[in-house]
């Protein structure tokens, strides 16, 4: 156990002594370097699916379920959606030494807000290897330098992609001691990371509700909370019923192992029964597992929807993220009950409403606490690139300092920058 939390702290010192530097490279010195790890993950992609394959093979042989499997594999075009994301972070602006407010003080005293790196980021997360380039990514550009602690799962995969990304830093003026891999599998690594405390400037678990609710628990390091998406789309009764269903469809078939996909479809009172029947036909048709509260069973059932599919939900349903081919259905009556109940069952991530209704609409956008609410709208574009910030480094669900997907400006603080001519205070 001391040797572990020996190596973790030993990895943080090295990042932290990076940090230095980085922080004072210009935009042109980590825009090339983004482009050499670009490049270096397009010519290494046998390396790296080889190094998933190691990975892939237990994982299916364990029994991993389609949707962790999902995001633990990679072939070709993930790992060049990978190197796009990097070169995507070259074309936004750099979000260090930026004056976010300027002054002059009574005394003649100039007075400026500059923007400035966060210093060491650790970026804990589960099984998505993409995450790790997208971090490494996203810390360079913004000045920071990263730890980086993925999931046992995905040991191989992170591993070869750091290992190609440092190759790739070594043929520029970045130090490739600005990124930072822990390779030990046991979770007293994690635990040590945690407590680093002055080396470490803020954490960032990416994964399960688990996960996130330990680190929250257990940090002394600042925490940025991530991920978990118990998300929502209501139907409202004045819901136009081809983009109700094309919405509800979208939100939660699109991909199931996402945070922004649909777990519970809510139906208005007043929604015809043609409707309500046509939406659990189509996600029962495309395999989607229903968990029904009784009025939706009875519908359903009477319709002919497929009965392998319908379940009677529990109570638990209503506050599980499935994170697979399964959904749960309740009946609401009214706008101002389908927020009561997202406001108590949801994690604050990503929630719809479809409606014609104005009025209804607003309260809605008005009344619900999440970090993205949509309206006529499906929850699977709470993205930092459907944003426009680029590749995410995680979507918030907390609301101090960042907020839904944060990539960048996330990544900063600001210091004041004071400059005078001899002034001093009475």
């Amino acid at each position: 156990m001391e040797d572990i939390r020996s190596q973790v702290k030993e990895i943080a010192l090295i990042a932290k002594e990076a940090s230095v530097s980085l922080a004072m490279a210009s935009t042109e010195q980590k825009n090339e370097a983004l482009f050499a790890m670009a490049a270096a993950l397009r010519r290494c992609s046998e390396t790296i699916e080889k190094a998933n394959a190691q990975d892939m093979r237990p994982a299916a042989d364990a029994g991993t379920s389609e949707a962790i499997l999902d995001r633990l594999m990679l072939d070709d075009s993930r790992i060049c959606a990978m190197a796009d994301a990097l070169e995507e972070l070259v074309e936004l602006a750099d979000p260090v030494g930026v004056t976010l407010a300027e002054d002059t003080m009574y005394n003649g005293v100039s007075l400026e807000r500059v923007s400035v790196p966060l210093g060491v980021v650790a970026v804990v997360y589960e099984a998505r290897p993409n995450v790790t380039a997208d971090a490494a990514g996203i810390c360079l550009k913004s000045g920071n330098a990263c730890v980086l602690r993925g999931g046992s799962m995905a040991l191989h995969s992170n591993a070869a992609i750091v290992d190609v990304l440092k190759s790739a830093l070594a043929t520029t003026s970045i130090s490739p001691d600005c990124i930072q891999f822990v390779s030990s599998t046991d979770r007293a690594a994690t635990d040590a990371l945690m407590q680093l405390h002055g080396i470490v400037d803020v954490l960032i678990p990416r994964g399960g509700a688990g996960l996130i609710a330990h680190c929250v628990e257990t940090s002394k390091v600042p925490v940025i909370e991530t991920g978990t998406g118990n998300c929502h789309v209501y139907v409202h009764e004045s819901a136009e019923a081809s983009m109700a269903k094309d919405i509800v469809m979208n939100s939660k078939c699109r991909r199931y192992g996402v945070c922004n996909a649909c777990e519970t479809l809510l139906i208005d009172n007043g929604v015809a029964d043609d409707l309500a029947a046509e939406m659990m036909a189509l996600l029962a048709n495309e395999g989607v597992l229903i968990h029904a509260d009784e009025r939706a069973l009875k519908l359903a059932s009477e319709r002919g929807v497929v009965p392998e599919k319908l379940v009677l939900a529990t109570d638990e349903d209503w506050a599980t993220e499935y994170l697979g081919p399964e959904i749960s259905v309740h009946y609401v009556i009214g706008v101002d009950e389908a927020i009561e109940h997202i406001n108590r069952f949801g994690t604050k991530h990503s929630e719809s409403i479809v409606a014609a209704d104005e009025k209804a609409a607003e309260a809605f956008l008005k009344g619900v606490d999440a970090a993205a609410v949509y309206h006529n709208v499906a929850t699977s574009f709470t993205d930092g690139g459907q944003f426009g910030l680029g590749a995410e480094i995680g979507i918030s669900t907390q609301k101090l300092h960042a907020r839904g997907p944060f990539a960048l400006d996330a990544l900063t603080s600001y210091k004041y920058v004071l400059r005078g001519n001899g002034q001093i205070r009475d």
